[in-house]
């Protein structure tokens, strides 16, 4: 009775998360607001592969990953490599929201943090269901993975899968480069 009941709430978790986005689609645009009321838009960060993570201050593997998302955002950075994590706040209040970006981009400045508020953005990636989340963009703005309650094991995978989608090409109207892709 327990597999069974177990079987059908992983079937139930899968098919929640396959009836929104999957691989391949075109992600909805919005990726929510900054602390500063910046707008954040997948389309804005196009040419860039996008790591979107979605947390909340409850959730304690959500702020364990942050450091490291940080740490490969800051390394893509000092590298100049088409690498963009984006860290999304997902349905806390304001106040808890800018009470943890403000404290966080002082520890991790190079991590992009934006807030939705009612859980709308990550809605099509399964946060309501659980955190942590994490969409994977390709440099031409569609999704190329999405994980869903993922953990330390995880992360080398991540890493290399981060790694090929930096060695795809830059979408058009880019100029091709003859240089071999950069890795983290």
């Amino acid at each position: 009775m327990r597999t069974t009941i177990a079987l059908l709430c992983g079937l139930l978790a899968s098919t929640s998360l396959m009836a929104g986005a999957k691989p391949g689609d075109r992600p909805a645009d919005l990726l929510g607001q900054t602390v500063d009321g910046q707008t954040v838009t997948a389309a804005s960060l196009r040419g860039d592969v996008v790591v979107v993570g979605f947390w909340a201050t409850w959730c304690p593997y959500c702020m364990r990953e942050m450091p490291t998302l940080a740490g490969l955002q800051t390394l893509a950075t000092q590298r100049h490599l088409p690498l963009q994590v984006v860290y999304v706040n997902s349905r806390e209040d304001r106040e808890v929201f800018v009470r943890a970006s403000r404290a966080l981009r002082r520890r991790m400045p190079g991590l992009l943090i934006t807030w939705d508020p009612h859980g709308s953005i990550g809605k099509p990636y399964g946060t309501n269901d659980m955190l942590p989340v994490m969409v994977l963009l390709h440099r031409d703005g569609t999704i190329a993975d999405i994980r869903a309650g993922y953990d330390e094991r995880d992360l080398d995978d991540l890493l290399a899968e981060i790694n090929t989608l930096m060695a795809e090409p830059a979408p058009p109207p880019a100029t091709a480069s003859s240089a071999q892709p950069a890795q983290l």
